[in-house]
């Protein structure tokens, strides 16, 4: 079991995520991206009529069945995988820059517990973070026609322009965001 607690090295865990490529078009000429989902789970669940959501949802129904893996995998890692109180792996740098200008000192969950906990849902930043950074994914996803796994995994691999002029873009919006933006919100 130490094997799957540990963090896979880059040249395992990269090729297994670029194999899935090959993989879906090979299984029945499918595309790798998530963003679609909630399209698909819109048009089978709510019927309107709204030009967007009248499709054949049913054709892409492999992809509601891709979702909820991803959603059951997560729930069994975080149930029964998880290690109690360990620290997540950070660059020592950035933990004491954490501790010392954003009061932030535990680093045993995903998220920031002094920024994400449920103490903190009264807190301006907290609502920032979650409701116009969860907007400002959902939008960019839409605009830029896909998300991030879908642009760069699928998009690249099959050397499609748009895909690497929108992989281009996040990159340079993360940087942005993480030098400025996020440092900013931490200090309100």
């Amino acid at each position: 079991m130490e094997w799957i607690y540990a963090p896979w090295p880059w040249y395992i865990a990269g090729p297994l995520i670029g194999l899935t490529v090959p993989a879906l078009y090979l299984a029945g000429n499918k595309s790798f991206g998530i963003s679609s989902t909630l399209r698909h789970l819109c048009a089978a669940c709510i019927p309107s009529k709204v030009p967007f959501f009248q499709y054949d949802w049913k054709k892409e129904s492999w992809n509601l069945l891709f979702a909820a893996g991803i959603v059951i995998g997560a729930f069994i890692a975080a149930t029964w995988f998880r290690l109690p109180d360990v620290e997540i792996q950070l660059n020592p740098e950035l933990k004491q820059n954490l501790s010392a200008n954003y009061e932030i000192t535990n680093f045993t969950a995903l998220l920031p517990v002094e920024v994400f906990g449920i103490q903190h849902l009264g807190e301006l930043r907290t609502w920032i973070f979650s409701l116009f950074g969860g907007f400002l994914v959902g939008f960019g996803t839409r605009y830029a026609g896909g998300c991030t796994s879908g642009h760069a995994i699928t998009g690249l691999s099959t050397l499609q322009w748009p895909s690497l002029v929108a992989t281009i873009t996040f990159m340079i919006a993360g940087i942005f965001a993480s030098w400025l933006i996020v440092p900013f919100l931490l200090s309100l």
